[in-house]
């Protein structure tokens, strides 16, 4: 699992450590796993380091240290290294004069941009993980001639000019392709709209002592998943694997319905119960399922329901829903017909599954907030109407009702962004609850789940959300290594 934290708790545990250490020892390990990672760069876009060019992109404090620190490694390597100093009297003293000792140059900030345009790869040194509110004005400049560059682009730590704790973007950033962090990784790493600019990243492990229970955020891999999948013992019936309630599609949407049951139907529980207008067209798809028309109250027992994909302005069976005593999954029209103090005063878990459109009516705000915020749009969605959120997008965040840290799904691809794809993701993870998982972990195993089958299902091309469904056993096998 990739645990992000705060910098905060960083600070506070590189203080500790520090006091341990010979001073600079720290701003030494983090040089020498920055530099070994620059040169495994340079191997692959100049094809060495010696004779590459490198520039340094140095701001004041202990990030441009970094930079300057591992640039002398290189230039001792025989690489042609410049660092560009922001604000000269502020420097990392012992930095620069390691980087003059080993050959390298400085230059000021005017002279920069021919610098970067012949450069193999440029290091960004220019703000740490303390930075708030984009780049300064004389760094945009510099920015840009990166991003205009053939160059390979190396962030220390994090991105200049992104948020380390929130993963938020307000102003102008540089756009890597590679971020190496040091100690943790931070939420702003795994969190769009920063985890866009980051590129591949890299954790270079310099001894902290981090607290499990202080983590801001943290990403599900394979082994954390394969736990988290239900499997039928010997014993096991269809019941006892649980059943999965769907109530959903409508007249003008019984495509809904067929493709949250087509999600269900995946998600290892023994049975699914679909109850809607659309009974007939999930029964030719699907002859297995339990298909109902006298509503929710009637349908039979289940473990949990799905409620809300393509429900139309069906309220009154979102209401039917809700008062169930089992875990319940709201979803796209069930987000806006459910009466907020009726999923408030719910006792059973709650899984509500927007995305940045749904939660913004939600939250009452605009949808680019959202987006900008993922991860506060998330956790003030879950306080405020005290359920589990799942809120959908290109990184997928999972926040508890209760606090705690959030979990962050990247297995996703664009391709995703396909109608009908949310309903499949619905089913699935509403089935995960019914077999017994929590609100939290069945929908960061379903969106987990999800996204790779997205990636199996496009592999490059166009996908519709059928073509999710029914990649998602071929995920199930991939994560369990079967």
């Amino acid at each position: 699992m990739r645990t992000a934290y705060s910098v905060e708790t960083v600070r506070n545990a590189e203080r500790e450590l520090m006091a341990r250490l010979p001073e600079g020892a720290l701003m030494q390990r983090a040089a020498a796993g920055l530099a070994a990672a620059c040169a495994q760069v340079l191997g692959r876009a100049a094809g060495r380091v010696y004779g590459s060019r490198v520039v340094l992109l140095v701001g004041s404090g202990d990030n441009g240290g970094d930079a300057l620190y591992a640039g002398a490694r290189l230039a001792r390597r025989g690489a042609g290294v410049t660092a560009v100093l922001l604000a000269p009297g502020r420097a990392h003293g012992g930095g620069l004069a390691a980087l003059r000792r080993a050959g390298g140059r400085t230059v000021d900030g005017e002279s920069a941009p021919a610098d970067i345009a012949r450069a193999d790869l440029v290091l960004d040194g220019i703000v740490g993980i303390g930075g708030k509110g984009g780049l300064r004005e004389a760094a945009v400049p510099l920015a840009d001639a990166a991003a205009r560059s053939r160059a390979a682009v190396v962030a220390v730590d994090l991105p200049s000019g992104v948020d380390a704790d929130t993963g938020e973007v307000r102003g102008a950033v540089v756009r890597a392709d590679l971020t190496v962090t040091f100690g943790a990784h931070k939420p702003g790493l795994l969190i769009d709209p920063a985890r866009e600019y980051a590129g591949a990243v890299r954790l270079v492990d310099i001894g902290l002592a981090l607290p499990a229970e202080a983590a801001e955020a943290e990403a599900l891999q394979h082994a954390d998943v394969a736990l988290l999948l239900p499997v039928p013992g010997a014993e096991s019936d269809k019941y006892r694997r649980g059943v999965v309630g769907v109530a959903a599609g409508s007249a003008r949407y019984p495509g809904a319905a067929v493709l949250a049951v087509a999600g269900a139907l995946r998600g290892g529980a023994g049975a699914v119960r679909y109850v809607g207008p659309a009974g007939d067209a999930v029964i030719a798809r699907f002859p297995e399922t339990l298909v109902s028309d006298e509503g929710p109250k009637r349908a039979g027992r289940v473990q949990a329901w799905v409620v809300g994909p393509g429900a139309g302005d069906d309220a009154s069976t979102v209401a039917e829903v809700l008062a169930a005593e089992v875990p319940v999954l709201i979803d796209a029209d069930g987000l806006r017909l459910a009466d907020p103090e009726a999923v408030r005063s719910r006792t059973a878990p709650t899984l509500m599954t927007p995305h940045a459109g749904e939660a913004a009516a939600l939250l009452g705000v605009s949808r680019e907030e959202v987006e900008g915020a993922r991860l506060s749009s998330a956790r003030e969605l879950a306080a405020r109407y005290r359920a589990a959120v799942l809120l959908k997008g290109s990184t997928t965040v999972i926040a508890a009702p209760d606090g705690g840290p959030v979990r962050v799904n990247a297995t996703g691809t664009s391709w995703l962004a396909t109608a009908g794809s949310g309903d499949v993701l619905s089913g699935l993870a509403g089935s995960l609850l019914a077999t017994g998982l929590s609100a939290p972990d069945a929908g960061s195993t379903a969106a987990y789940l999800h996204g790779l089958a997205g990636r199996l299902a496009a592999r490059g091309a166009p996908a519709g959300a059928h073509d999710v469904a029914e990649a998602i056993p071929e995920a199930w096998r991939d994560v369990r290594g079967d």
